[in-house]
């Protein structure tokens, strides 16, 4: 897909950031019907799938278990395919456009991410994953967002890799690396110039949070309410400075090239945006940066009750572009009646324990009453002999 992305007829863009869908070849059903209502009542103008978007480290396992099952090279990738298409589809079908970035179980195959990318970009609504110029790996690049005519730049959004192979080939490396925190500082000052001299406001989504964001946290009393612990300290999110929920300790970038100080630098960023911590939703401000975290999609992975997708709405009002932001979780999409709470429950990692025992108790019930059938039968045939 090469068309401009444009405010649509009410001067607006309504974004929807989908963050760790992190599924298989045979997805959870409540995800899936989740993301289709979604669409559907929110009606999108551009989707962001912000990483983890399969589980790709599991793509040979059987269904149940992690016994790997798959042999050979293509039957992964025809599972990878089918992973994609499960949440690719509907947004091909619906026309949205859509973008990606990768998380680090992405990368947790034998794919690399130009290949992953081809299928992607195999879909007619898919914006490439790629800055052309920069000759950047891909991942890392920049959607520039137009008036209603196309005629003008009027916002941008950065989309950057923070997950991959490191130098030895491993898995999962958990930065942004130096060279990309330079080509975004050139990027920056590019668009600046477009914008008549003025930083060209944005907003920046990565997979893993920079390591800044812990500043969004105080110690506490392990006896507080919504702390969580970390090396035997118990940690809060500062009221000061954030709020929302902090439901583990965010796992941020390993190491750190300056990317934060540079988007105060370049003044163009007006939130940055992440994914990767499956069960914290909470927005901060630092140092005139809004930080964002959204919680993740998926039910086949950990998460909680605030699991669902994020809408971002740019507003143009005047020479002016805002945006403003909410989480939009599976409950607020299907309510909280009997019926919306059994297709959670069935499907939600989380509840697993839980359904163990149900199903324990269920089967132990049912052998117990076959088991005193059985007896009175044998009862009742000996007092017949």
């Amino acid at each position: 897909m090469n068309k401009k992305v444009k405010l649509n007829r009410n001067n607006k863009l309504r974004i929807l950031q989908v963050s760790d869908a992190q599924d298989l070849h045979i997805p959870r059903r409540a995800m899936l019907k989740m993301l289709n209502a979604a669409y559907d009542l929110i009606n999108p103008d551009l989707v962001l799938l912000t990483g983890d978007n399969i589980l790709g480290n599991h793509l040979d396992d059987a269904r149940f278990g992690t016994r790997k099952v798959v042999k050979t090279r293509a039957e992964s990738y025809k599972r990878l395919k089918k992973s994609l298409e499960h949440i690719l589809r509907p947004l091909e079908d619906r026309g949205i456009p859509f973008a990606f970035i990768f998380g680090n179980h992405d990368d947790m195959n034998e794919f690399s991410k130009d290949e992953q990318a081809e299928i992607y970009m195999s879909y007619s609504c898919c914006i490439p994953p790629y800055d052309l110029e920069s000759g950047l790996p891909c991942g890392t690049y920049n959607i520039p967002i137009f008036s209603r005519d196309g005629k003008r730049l009027v916002y941008n959004l950065w989309m950057i890799d923070s997950s991959g192979h490191d130098s030895d080939g491993k898995n999962g490396y958990d930065h942004v690396s130096e060279e990309i925190v330079k080509w975004y500082v050139e990027k920056s000052e590019k668009l600046k110039a477009l914008n008549g001299g003025k930083p060209l406001p944005s907003i920046m989504f990565q997979h893993i949070p920079f390591p800044e964001t812990l500043r969004l946290l105080v110690e506490c009393d392990e006896k507080e309410k919504e702390c969580t612990e970390r090396d035997g300290r118990y940690y809060k999110l500062d009221p000061k400075r954030a709020r929302g929920t902090l439901g583990e300790y965010p796992c941020v970038c390993k190491e750190n090239f300056g990317q934060f100080e540079a988007l105060k630098k370049q003044g163009d960023v007006r939130a940055a945006v992440f994914g990767h911590d499956h069960i914290n939703c909470f927005t901060g401000r630092l140092d005139g940066i809004d930080i964002i975290q959204t919680p993740c999609a998926s039910f086949r992975c950990y998460g909680n009750s605030e699991r669902g997708v994020r809408l971002f709405e740019l507003n143009a009002s005047g020479a002016d572009v805002r945006y403003t932001t909410k989480n939009i979780s599976y409950f607020d999409i299907f309510g909280k009646g009997v019926s919306s709470r059994l297709r959670y429950i069935r499907d939600a990692d989380e509840w697993a324990k839980t359904k163990y025992v149900m199903i324990s108790v269920t089967c132990a019930a049912a052998a117990g009453a076959s088991a005193y059938v059985i007896k009175k039968g044998i009862a009742k045939k000996r007092a017949e002999i």
